[in-house]
């Protein structure tokens, strides 16, 4: 009898196993071709404004590109949360989203806006796989494994680190659930895609780090540096969305709010007097982490930037801009506590992704790819810090935080959501 339960159980796993093998690799093919083109573009797309600094000038008019898009295809303003709902519920997902996610990202890099490009990885990626699933008829529940292994795909065909990829959405969607079931399939899927994408000119997200040798006090000193990166990411998701608020109360027309943007978006580059703060700024956590150089108002200004960019319309990601913020924060604060620039940068950047996002495993599977493994110990106590410290906000407000982060209790809640008492923190805080 046991024998025959056994038997029973090998066919089950080698049939999923045979089912989401063909299925990765079909899912992880079409997203890093398609990821190649949308990484060339948007990288094409910023190397043309900067060598054509008259092109911002153009905002508010891609402004009202991108808004008369997504009224054409009556997306409303429709983005990641809708995915992280499909990659949880189930669901079909609009496919002109894709399109629409694609040119709207495009334009906004080209023109100047203040944005990162894995929020359109997300929609991009889950709706190839939302529509792999379709095509092959699956059920709701292999619906949301499709769903999540389209996002791990084009994410790692983006940043060209599979593994951050594939634990990232799993971990991500709702933070106390592991989703194991797409683990294998997000795996083989961000792998294809990561090897397909490399093949077209993706260059991986990955930095020359040199780690200072290990010490209790230093990871002390770090551990206080993450604890104020969390505090840091805290900020963030407010100022962005104080701004969106802002924005629907005294610009109602969507038009307008878009184009006021991009006005805004034109002055403040005047101000400042560059453009740092224009597009995603990789050549700035670049400059941070690599050669411990930041100018100490850059995270708040990035802040500014991506809230007015983000929130009156234009399209992009907020993690780009995460790592932004983090590392020149830390370049900056670091050398205060007695820590290197440039590796203080590189802490900064992990522990601000790790408490916007919630996502405190893959952000250690993040310094590793992007860092090495060389500082792991560092990293891992600044993603626990930086983790409690974020309390329960996140940047999307579909991301579920089933558990207290304080205690045992459930809590089953939405990121950044409210309680009745008006407080953003649960009962046991």
């Amino acid at each position: 009898m046991k024998l025959k339960e056994d038997l029973r159980f090998a066919g089950v796993y080698t049939a999923y196993i045979a089912k989401w093998l063909f299925v990765a690799v079909l899912i992880g093919t079409v997203s890093g071709l398609v990821g190649a083109l949308f990484y060339n573009g948007v990288s094409y797309a910023t190397e043309l404004r900067e060598n054509n600094s008259w092109i911002i000038y153009l905002m508010p008019a891609a402004g009202l590109i991108i808004v008369w898009i997504y009224r054409l295809f009556s997306l409303g303003r429709m983005g990641t949360d809708r995915i992280i709902d499909a990659a949880r519920e189930g669901g079909k997902l609009e496919i002109l989203l894709l399109p629409a996610i694609f040119i709207g990202t495009i334009l906004t890099h080209l023109t100047g806006g203040s944005a990162g490009r894995e929020g359109a990885a997300l929609q991009i990626g889950g709706n190839i796989g939302n529509a792999a699933g379709r095509i092959l008829r699956f059920s709701d529940e292999d619906m949301k494994i499709a769903t999540m292994v389209g996002m791990s795909a084009l994410f790692s065909a983006l940043f060209g680190t599979p593994l951050t990829a594939a634990v990232f959405v799993v971990f991500f969607v709702d933070v106390g659930t592991v989703y194991t079931a797409a683990v294998f399939p997000g795996l083989v899927a961000s792998l294809t895609s990561f090897l397909i994408a490399k093949q077209f000119g993706m260059i991986p997200f990955a930095f020359t780090l040199t780690v200072p040798e290990f010490s209790i006090s230093l990871i002390t000193r770090v551990a206080a540096l993450s604890a104020l990166c969390g505090l840091l990411s805290t900020l963030f998701i407010k100022v962005l969305h104080l701004t969106g608020k802002q924005f629907a109360k005294y610009i109602r027309n969507e038009y307008i709010r878009a184009a006021a943007g991009g006005v805004l978006i034109i002055l403040m580059t005047i101000a400042v007097g560059n453009g740092d703060y224009n597009g995603a700024g990789g050549g700035v956590i670049r400059l941070a982490v690599e050669e411990g150089k930041a100018v100490w108002p850059a995270f708040l200004l990035k802040i500014l930037f991506t809230a007015v960019t983000l929130e009156s319309g234009y399209k992009g990601g907020e993690i780009v801009p995460t790592f932004f913020i983090g590392a020149t924060f830390g370049c900056v604060i670091g050398p205060l506590l007695g820590i290197p620039a440039g590796f203080a940068a590189a802490v900064g950047l992990i522990a601000t992704f790790c408490g916007a996002t919630n996502s405190m495993i893959a952000s250690v599977f993040l310094s590793v790819e992007a860092f090495g493994a060389a500082g792991l110990l560092y990293f891992a106590v600044s993603c626990a810090v930086s983790y409690l410290t974020s309390a329960y906000e996140g940047l999307y407000a579909s991301q579920t935080i089933q558990f207290s982060k304080v205690s045992m209790l459930r809590i089953d809640r939405k990121a950044g959501k409210r309680q009745k008492n008006g407080s953003t923190y649960t009962k046991d805080v």
